[in-house]
């Protein structure tokens, strides 16, 4: 029991250490991950419409 309060103590005192984001960051950080997979799906889309057409024009 002892060992669980000494981690629990000790987490706490890490988490006083971490510089936390505001709420302005958080929001900029979501708005650019958002947009990048929106991006790469597009991209990841697009090169499978055009490898799925190669591949059918040289099957057929």
């Amino acid at each position: 029991m002892n060992k669980i309060a000494k981690f629990v103590n000790e987490v706490k005192l890490e988490l006083k250490k971490v510089s936390w984001s505001t709420r302005q960051e958080l929001i900029n950080s979501t708005i650019v991950v958002i947009v990048s997979v929106i991006i790469l799906a597009i991209f990841i889309a697009f090169c499978d419409f055009i490898w799925s057409n190669v591949i059918n024009f040289v099957l057929r």
